[in-house]
């Protein structure tokens, strides 16, 4: 490691230390729910801008737990947008299946604020996004959900747009294509991870052409949410839902039909990140977590078959390139089997065919071609994927000034789940708050009729 380098990560963990400490000493305690209160976000009066893409009823049903989540906490946020972007199943109507519980709560929820969206509100911001894979070049087509980015984006406000990514970051791709002029009003925090491994190529085109967005990239720190912390009684999975969700209004019963009645909320970090703690520093603090400056993001291309031996970083791009051959058909098709995926290959001008794939886990994986293509078909190999290091970070990258990961030290990991112990760490708090929101749904303030 350089000096330069050593240098530069003293100051940052300096700088870390001391935003800490400024953090702690910030709070202040509330003696009726003994759980410390933020200077700083939402819950300390705050309000944000917030659009939401997400996946929900697609390949991750917990999408829908944590709609519900954000729903109860719509009154102090201005929602700005709410964008179905699934690789395969889920549709705009998922989202619009939320919001009709939330119709049904309404009336209670309006008696505690009157800055609660009517129903109406947040079906008229809700748009249908790409529900398919990008393609090597990372972008397709503008959609429904691409444009609305762009329209928020675009609106006179001085306050940035947080885009808070649940899925696929197809849709975030396209519109900075579209209009690069958005990137300095968007703050985003992606929910990335096994999200990322359905959108390597989107993915890559964001690192490639906008290395200047401003950025959370949490690719395990979420799973804090639901693993880790105070796991006993009322607080586990199971019951807190049994106690504090079930039966607590039409969000409430809805909540409990997802994951068996099992909390997952796996992409609930992201509006916890703007509850509390301090938006302008992703490396202070907070329910969302607790993030580095993100070293250089790895993508590692082989030109080859590879095999166990060959090791690539978790959550990396990895890229298979494999030359084609003189007898290749008008209409060539490769596809690469790898783990619950297919992923189709794109053949290039200099007779080559390309794949993109990203391991979300720490492990061995195997994969095969299939292919018209003699030279080509059931080609086998495999690759190992390892988790990052606590040296990853000691080098974060001069060109993405502005993106923030997952922090690799063993002391903030849940078990492989890096960073995770930064979000686990606040489980009692962010429950208790959530268990007090959902009792509006179910009976109206004091005094106050619905």
């Amino acid at each position: 490691m350089t000096a330069r380098n050593l240098i530069r990560r003293a100051v940052w963990l300096l700088s870390s230390l001391a935003a800490t400490i400024a953090f702690a000493k910030s709070q202040t305690y509330n003696v009726a729910g003994g759980w410390a209160v933020p200077q700083s976000g939402v819950l300390a009066g705050q309000c944000f801008r917030v659009l939401v893409s997400t996946d929900i009823g697609g390949t991750d049903p917990d999408d829908f737990q944590s709609m519900v989540h954000l729903l109860v906490y719509a009154d102090l946020f201005d929602i700005e947008g709410l964008i179905s972007s699934p690789y395969g199943p889920g549709r705009k109507e998922d989202i619009l299946k939320v919001i009709d519980c939330y119709a049904k709560d309404y009336a209670n929820l309006k008696t505690y604020s009157d800055t609660y969206p009517t129903p109406e509100a947040l079906r008229a911001i809700t748009r249908q996004g790409e529900t398919l894979m990008a393609p090597y070049a990372g972008v397709r087509r503008p959609t429904e959900g691409s444009e609305w980015i762009v329209r928020c984006a675009r609106q006179v406000d001085l306050r940035p747009l947080h885009v808070l990514i649940w899925g696929g970051i197809e849709d975030l791709a396209q519109a900075m294509h579209d209009a690069p002029d958005i990137l300095s009003k968007l703050r985003v925090y992606w929910i990335g991870g096994p999200n990322k491994k359905w959108s390597p190529d989107a993915y890559q085109y964001i690192v490639d052409h906008h290395p200047d967005l401003w950025i959370i990239e949490a690719n395990a720190t979420y799973r804090g949410w639901f693993v880790g912390g105070n796991q006993s009684g009322q607080w586990s999975n199971s019951g807190f839902v049994a106690k504090y969700v079930a039966g607590k209004g039409a969000l409430g019963d809805f909540f409990n039909t997802q994951l068996g009645g099992t909390i997952k909320m796996g992409d609930t970090p992201s509006v916890g990140w703007l509850l509390f703690g301090h938006t302008s520093d992703p490396t202070q603090p907070g329910w969302g977590g607790q993030f580095v400056p993100a070293w250089e993001r790895p993508h590692v291309v082989f030109h080859r078959l590879t095999t166990a031996t060959d090791r690539i970083e978790q959550f990396c791009i990895f890229e298979l390139v494999l030359p084609v051959g003189e007898k290749m058909p008008a209409n060539p098709e490769a596809s690469m089997l790898i783990e619950n995926q297919s992923l189709v290959g794109d053949f290039d001008m200099e007779g080559s065919v390309r794949f993109r794939f990203s391991p979300k886990a720490g492990k061995t994986y195997s994969y095969k071609i299939q292919s018209n293509i003699p030279s080509l078909n059931g080609k086998t190999g495999e690759l190992t994927s390892y988790i990052p290091p606590p040296e990853a970070a000691l080098q974060p990258s001069p060109r993405l000034s502005n993106w923030w990961t997952d922090d690799p030290s063993p002391e903030f990991a849940e078990g492989q789940h890096i960073g995770a112990k930064t979000v686990s760490y606040w489980r009692e708090d962010f429950l208790r708050d959530f268990a007090g929101r959902m009792r509006r749904c179910e009976t109206p303030a004091f005094g106050k009729k619905p």
